[in-house]
């Protein structure tokens, strides 16, 4: 075993490897860019070293470099992780002529599968099952019209050399063939630099199960458990299993020896992927499932396999690479349980899913045991990069069967709290829960066919939510004011005592809030809700009037608690319940079970004055409009003139009550109004909440 290890990679699979190469005894040597300096990875190796700047082909993607850096330092082997030079034959190559050991299987080996055409072949000659296709190099339009014609419909066709659905079309008829190939031809050339196509039968609803292999230098080679990655989105995996759910004894079987038949066929060492789809409209089991492509490296959803089998892949990559004979025959092999793995990204689903990045301000991820585990690179305070892939953790978790597993899988998503960026929490609970999804009835296109109830608009909770935000404003005020008073010359002064105390009338707390943006139903355009709450003061709590947005439908609530370091002990309606919550200045998060909902307390609104003055804005009997005496968008001060209307042979100039700024007129010159008519509607203008407060006192 070699004593040195180096890492050619970051973030989680950076960290992931260096925690088990620590437990063998060996050294680890990480390296960083500009945007790592300071990442997890460097500060759990033994050292580490600089490679440039924070693009990747000024870092991680400089392979000689990388290997200058490895004989400095003397490290026996390097781990290229995922990503990166993971599958790249040529820096496999160069590690080989300079006599350090690449964890990974021999270069010409990835340069096999490299070529999907070309594995294809090979495959066919390992008779490994295929999907009928073409995948030969006589590529002139000519061809591949007549290929398509022979394979059927509908067809896929693919870029030889490419993946992420980059140069993929379907094709439903012939018709379609030729503006397909061409099409298909142009996104390759343009993305992989290479034109080869491929073309095969499409599976209109396939599910994505893969084997794991492992193969030693001395001629052994296994499968270890498969895994389903379905739940994909745009051709990425969002969430992985082991073992696949429904597949009988005998087909588990045969896809494991085909795996291994794969892996033989190229004499591949190491830990492998080999991907099948599985055809779950086919009628033969024995014939429902095909070969995709096969990945040469550790896959980014190992930690499956690792928890139902019990090993260490990671581990088992090291002993291979140091030459040793794989741990386990493939009798001796156990599987046990089940396991889900689910990807948090920073990105936001309600905006395609455009990646995030910016500050992880709040990180609470879930208690760590023998059913719950996270690979993660990243800690709190954090910046998320805009330069590598937005992945902040990947959280798996085990039990003793799929039901119990999904329900751990719910529990720890209900616990992940993050904040100070957009992240796909909320979407990754969404397909847990999802009746499909539990009843494992999916194929690759489930979020495609679900995507609405997975993204989702607003939630059930959002009105909660709300409420909520506003009793936890009111009860930081109240704390904050008796800390400052206790610190004072006079702790018993009224203005330490944050009542809302009006004379001959309930006291009154005024909460102005913005809450996340979201999209317009009708102009898909992002919005920013500014919510205006007023919480009267009753008995030990307050009660709170809501209206729901979309339904007009009025809620009255009972909120009353108390704040206990970043929890919110909170009561509505009799229902008790502890909800955590992150502070970051004016910004706060409420982690509630159905996600996380994010506030800035904004200037408060004086709200007295709102209140008494609102009937300034209706009309003082029947009469006429006369005139508008500004525009819907002015702003406006007190006093000013907005509109003149006429009763009883006399005009009545409506005055401003406040400042603010005019939003509606709901009558024009010559309409008759009745008395007490609401005229128009004016946006108060925000004060400072610390004057807010102050009057509230």
């Amino acid at each position: 075993m070699f004593t040195k290890l180096l890492i050619a990679n970051r973030g989680e699979i950076a960290c992931r490897i260096i925690k088990t190469a620590k437990s063998m005894g060996v050294r680890t040597i990480a390296l960083y860019s500009d945007a790592d300096k300071d990442a997890r990875h460097v500060a759990m190796a033994d050292e580490s070293f600089y490679l440039g700047g924070s693009a990747p082909a000024d870092s991680y993607l400089k392979a000689d470099l990388i290997i200058d850096i490895a004989k400095k330092a003397g490290a026996g082997a390097i781990h290229p992780g995922y990503g990166f030079l993971s599958e790249n034959a040529e820096f496999a190559r160069k590690c080989e002529q300079n006599g350090i050991a690449f964890v990974g299987p021999g270069s010409e080996a990835i340069e096999a599968m490299g070529s999907k055409s070309a594995a294809k072949e090979i495959m066919g000659k390992a008779n490994v099952p295929l999907v009928p296709g073409y995948h030969g190099d006589d590529q002139t339009d000519d061809n591949l019209v007549q290929q398509a014609k022979l394979i059927g419909f509908p067809l896929l066709i693919k870029a030889a050399y490419g993946g992420g659905g980059k140069g993929m079309r379907i094709v439903e008829n012939e018709g379609e063939i030729l503006a397909a190939v061409k099409s298909a031809r142009r996104e390759a050339t343009s993305s992989f630099g290479n034109d080869k196509l491929l073309m095969e039968r499409y599976l209109r609803q396939p599910r994505h199960v893969e084997v794991q292999v492992f193969a030693d230098t001395h001629g052994n080679a296994i499968y270890l458990s498969d895994r389903d990655c379905s739940i994909q989105r745009r051709h990425q995996k969002v969430v992985e299993e082991a073992p696949a759910p429904g597949l009988s004894d005998a087909l588990r079987a045969q896809m494991g020896q085909a795996a291994v038949a794969a892996a033989k066929a190229i004499d591949y060492v190491g830990a492998g992927t080999v991907e099948f789809l599985l055809d779950t409209l086919a009628t033969d089991e024995s014939s429902s499932f095909y070969f995709m492509e096969m990945n040469t490296r550790l896959q980014v959803e190992h930690p499956v396999t690792e928890m139902v089998t019990g090993q260490d892949l990671v581990k088992w990559q090291l002993m291979v690479a140091s030459g040793d004979e794989l741990p386990l025959t493939q009798q001796e092999v156990r599987i046990h349980g089940h396991s889900f793995e689910v990807r948090i990204y920073a990105e936001d689903p309600q905006n395609d899913f455009l990646p995030a990045s910016g500050k992880l301000n709040f990180l609470r991820e879930p208690e760590q045991n023998q059913h719950v585990r996270i690979d993660s690179g990243i800690r709190e305070n954090d910046v998320i990069s805009n330069f590598y892939d937005p992945m902040i953790a990947k959280l798996i978790v085990w039990d003793d069967s799929r039901p119990r597993a999904l329900q751990r899988l719910v529990h720890a998503l209900e616990s992940y709290q993050i904040s100070g960026l957009r992240h796909n929490i909320e979407f990754l609970a969404n397909i847990a829960e999802h009746p499909a999804f539990a009843a494992a009835d999916f194929s690759t296109d489930f979020i495609e066919r679900y995507g609405d109830a997975l993204i989702g608009s607003a939630s059930s909770e959002a009105q909660t939510a709300l409420a909520l935000a506003g009793l936890y404003q009111v009860l930081s005020r109240k704390q904050a004011a008796k800390a400052l008073a206790i610190n004072s010359q006079d702790p018993h002064s009224p203005w330490g005592q944050m009542s809302g105390f009006r004379l001959n009338s309930d006291s009154i707390h005024h909460v102005a809030l913005l809450s996340d943006e979201t999209k317009d139903p009708d102009s898909k355009e992002s919005l920013q809700p500014l919510h205006n709450l007023l919480l009267v003061a009753q008995g030990d709590g307050y009660q709170l009037t809501l209206v729901n947005e979309y339904t007009l439908d009025e809620q009255v609530l009972n909120l009353s608690g108390e704040l206990r370091d970043d929890l919110l002990l909170a009561e509505i309606n009799g229902h008790k319940s502890k909800i955590p919550v992150s502070h970051q200045g004016d910004d706060f998060t409420l982690f509630l079970s159905s996600g996380s909902y994010h506030f800035k307390a904004v200037l408060a609104q004086i709200a007295e004055e709102q209140v008494n003055s609102a009937d300034k804005l209706k009309a003082p009997m029947n009469g006429t409009v006369v005139t508008h005496l500004v525009d819907v968008g002015a702003s406006v001060t007190a006093g000013q003139g907005l509109l003149v209307m006429e009763a009883m042979k006399m005009e009545y100039t409506i005055e401003a009550p406040f400042d603010g700024t005019v939003t509606a007129f709901y009558f024009q010159s010559g309409e008759l109004v009745t008395d007490g008519a609401q005229l128009l509607e004016v946006e108060p203008l925000a004060v400072d909440i610390v004057n807010a407060n102050n009057k509230e006192a």
